[in-house]
């Protein structure tokens, strides 16, 4: 069979659409993911969500049709959010790709393939992570309005599964062997608005620590207006939900926050991080932040610094603003300059940084329900339930000292701290 090599770029909501096109093509075309090895075709998932994303996004494609054209690839087919929201300008630029597709374009992107859509897979996918972990998408699109994100501009209004369907989705994911799940969505805590008429996140996730096989569930991108309190319960009292909660707040200053068009101001972002460390005092929260946005000032900025400095959150990622087409903010005048943004986002990491050791220095002589994700050298590379894959903390074992099964959950005593990393052995 003619082997394409699926490369993804950007966020794991686009690695799910990824996995789902890679099981349709399954049983037509041999599959690769992002490798470096020879094939016919190229599909290109991209990112369109901020200019990073973008270049690199960009620099992918340009370096494939480089490769067509020295005949070492047949074709080169595009899709994803970048080929969503600008189609038109790529093709009229890139003449030599063989097709652009949207996010939501998956028959399109088969037809062109000669393959038929299985309806029968609906809820499959061939999995890109290691087998025992894997990423679950509750619903697309968002209906927010924040000025500064075209997620909605290029993913649409909100659109939720219905749990049957989420459920189903997580038992053939147990199926295969995975045993903890993280929860994806541009606004997870919206999940059930659009088709139960009310915030349904906390029943979903019940529904799902019944399946048999999952033992952890992660949350990850929750909004912070109208946080579901029975969901800070169901993490506090169900031993299958880890102790782990990811919402984005953006900043602290009050005007920042209303030129973002964030619902919380800044006693209601203050109130709501109070609320999680009263009700689940031993989760960890992960929030990431923008600086440089329109009209910041140093003041401003300031402010933030002592937000993080106050509430420690475990942790911390930090975007500089960048305009983006199409959204409110766009209009407004990019009066911060890289330079500053550079030193902003720097001085933010820096502080995170040493919170980060303190707090970890803090796990040192403590036991920690711990799954192993790889090894690498010397070290069996574990998470606690504190830690997502890629993004947060991990635990080093020494691999003189063990021998453990990838994908196993394991006692660990933490016996060293570093800023980003906890050593321990197993217990």
């Amino acid at each position: 069979m003619k082997k394409i090599n699926v490369i993804t770029l950007g966020c794991s909501k686009n690695l799910i659409d990824s996995e789902v096109l890679m099981r349709q093509l399954q049983n037509d075309y041999t599959i690769t993911h992002d490798s470096d090895e020879a094939s016919e075709i190229v599909i290109i998932n991209t990112c369109g969500f901020i200019n990073d994303a973008k270049e690199e996004s960009i620099d992918t494609i340009l370096s494939a049709v480089e490769a067509k054209k020295a005949g070492d690839i047949k074709k080169v087919y595009v899709t994803g959010c970048l080929s969503e929201r600008y189609k038109k300008d790529l093709a009229s630029e890139i003449s030599s790709i063989d097709g652009f597709f949207g996010v939501n374009e998956l028959p399109a992107v088969l037809n062109a393939l000669n393959v038929d859509y299985k309806n029968e897979l609906l809820g499959e996918r061939l999995l890109t992570t290691p087998k025992h972990y894997a990423y679950l998408k509750i619903s697309e699109g968002c209906d927010r309005t924040c000025s500064f994100c075209a997620i909605p501009l290029i993913r649409g209004k909100h659109k939720s599964k219905t749990i049957e369907e989420v459920v189903k989705e997580a038992t053939f994911l147990a199926s295969q062997g995975v045993k903890e799940i993280m929860l994806i969505a541009q606004d997870l805590t919206y999940y059930g608005i659009d088709i139960y008429q009310k915030r349904n996140i906390t029943e979903l996730v019940q529904k799902i620590s019944e399946v048999d096989g999952i033992e952890w569930i992660r949350l990850h991108y929750a909004y912070p207006a109208g946080f579901p309190e029975d969901l800070l319960d169901l993490i506090k009292n169900n031993p299958k939900v880890c102790n782990y909660l990811d919402i984005p707040l953006q900043h602290i200053n009050e005007s920042v926050l209303k030129s973002m068009k964030r619902v919380l101001g800044n006693d209601g972002t203050i109130q709501l991080v109070n609320k999680f460390k009263e009700k689940i005092p031993n989760a960890a929260i992960r929030t990431t932040l923008i600086v440089g946005y329109p009209g910041e000032t140093e003041d401003d900025f300031d402010q933030l610094m002592d937000f993080v400095r106050t509430y420690k959150f475990d942790r911390l990622g930090v975007f500089q603003y960048s305009p983006e087409e199409g959204t409110s903010a766009y209009e407004l005048i990019d009066d911060v300059s890289d330079e500053i943004k550079q030193d902003r986002a720097d001085r933010l990491m820096m502080l995170q940084q040493e919170i980060s050791f303190e707090l970890n220095k803090a796990k040192e002589g403590r036991i920690f329900k711990t799954i192993i994700d790889n090894k690498e050298g010397d070290y069996y590379i574990g998470r606690t339930e504190y830690d997502s894959p890629e993004v947060d903390n991990e635990v080093l074992i020494p691999v003189q000292n063990h021998e453990l099964v990838i994908g196993e959950f394991y006692n660990v005593k933490i016996t060293k701290a570093e800023f980003y990393d906890l050593y321990g052995t197993v217990v």
